[in-house]
């Protein structure tokens, strides 16, 4: 009997320790898999897979930076002398522009005469800039084909503007997500840390039994409440009041994500707060109120102190549930990718632009892979804020 017992009890242990090496193996690829799917933005090109730019051949510039070519394309620079070039007007060449140069005579039926027209009016062209696909090169193509620079760490983080299906170079800027989710995530705990923090003093302890009966279950039931209803909530009642109040053109902005963020914060800043306070032996409290002090001078002087790292845990927890949310944010924000300077203003967060972009990416694409670039800084912001709660744990450990 008692060999059985022992052969079972290792079975189980067996299969506990399976479960977890599964579950950290699981978790391990699907970071590998992350990072090498966003990492791989850095060696392309911001431009369409067989697109290229091409010069007359006796144009000094052999290279140039998306940004750019986009000045270029929005008329921005419009003299090859602005990068380092000749003093020659730039002029830009399209291939759906080739009907209004070419007649079909001289495309041909099937366009098979294309390429040749496009390299004879390259040459007689010298300020050209020529965007068109590689299937319409000629054999003896006498352009200079222009060498794009590939995305690059700093401009990828740094960079302003979010159009990763502009044509002809992507914009893959990710500064104002980045912004935009820090942004809305310090409103939403800027919201939610005071009224959490004072729901859970009155739960743990001001409420009666009873009272905290009812409160708890209702507070453990916001927590389970689908993020798109909270979503509904906000687009219905939030945006329309932050709009009326502070009398804005439109209530989609950060202060309406962080009020619905804030909502959604507050079951796991109550729970775990109040289960902190909770935890406060009775011998402290007693000994304070002996000494003479009052209720509110107990919990402010002795109760707070002794759960702060359990109230910080909470808050921690909040922000990384608001750091996550997808559906609510994107439905109360507007989605607008630019740098935030108000809460007044539409934003767009991280998470939000992964939901919206993701199904609309080419798989392996250009687009595609910086989204998983984006899930990469997410995962980051996570990280971090976990690390903090592990540190602050172990502070208050020893």
């Amino acid at each position: 009997m008692r060999r059985t017992r022992k052969i079972i009890e290792k079975i189980v242990e067996g299969i506990f320790a399976l479960s977890g090496a599964i579950t950290s193996i699981t978790v391990l690829l699907i970071i590998v898999f992350l990072f090498q799917e966003g990492l791989s933005i850095f060696n392309q090109k911001p431009v369409e897979e067989n697109s290229i730019l091409a010069v007359h051949p006796n144009n000094p510039v052999s290279k140039l930076s998306g940004l750019q070519i986009k000045d270029i394309f929005d008329q921005k620079i419009t003299n090859w002398k602005e990068l380092g070039g000749n003093n020659d007007t730039i002029k830009l060449f399209r291939l759906d522009e080739a009907g209004s140069l070419f007649n079909e005579e001289q495309m041909g039926s099937n366009f098979e005469r294309l390429p040749h027209c496009i390299d004879s009016y390259l040459v007689k062209t010298p300020g050209i800039l020529l965007f068109f696909n590689n299937r319409y090169i000629s054999k003896d193509f006498r352009g200079k084909k222009i060498e794009i620079e590939n995305v690059n760490p700093y401009s990828f983080l740094l960079g302003k503007q979010w159009f990763p299906t502009a044509q002809p170079v992507a914009q893959l800027g990710v500064l104002p997500l980045i912004l935009g989710t820090i942004w809305v995530t310090l409103g939403a705990i800027l919201f939610a840390l005071p009224f959490g923090l004072a729901t859970a003093i009155f739960m743990a302890e001001i409420a009666n039994h009873r009272i905290r009966n009812i409160l708890k279950p209702v507070v453990e039931l916001l927590a389970g409440i689908p993020s798109v209803v909270y979503g509904f909530f906000g687009l219905i009642i939030i945006v329309p009041a932050v709009q009326k109040v502070f009398n804005l053109p439109v209530g989609e902005s950060g202060l309406a994500g962080s009020i619905v963020l804030g909502i959604m914060a507050l079951p796991t800043i109550i729970t775990i707060s109040e289960d902190a306070l909770r935890t406060t032996p009775r011998a402290l409290k007693e000994a304070s109120l002996a000494l003479g002090a009052t209720h509110w001078q107990t919990i402010r002087r002795v109760v707070l102190p002794f759960a702060s790292s359990g109230i910080t845990a909470g808050i921690i927890l909040g922000i990384g549930r608001a750091i996550g949310e997808t559906m609510a944010v994107l439905m109360v924000t507007g989605n607008a990718a630019v740098i935030p300077h108000s809460y007044f203003e539409p934003l767009r967060t991280i998470p939000a632009t992964i939901a919206a972009e993701l199904g609309e990416a080419a798989y392996g694409g250009l687009h595609f892979k910086a989204l998983f670039a984006l899930g990469c800084i997410l995962f980051i912001m996570t990280f971090i804020v976990n690390l903090v709660f592990q540190f602050i744990a172990k502070k208050k450990k020893y």
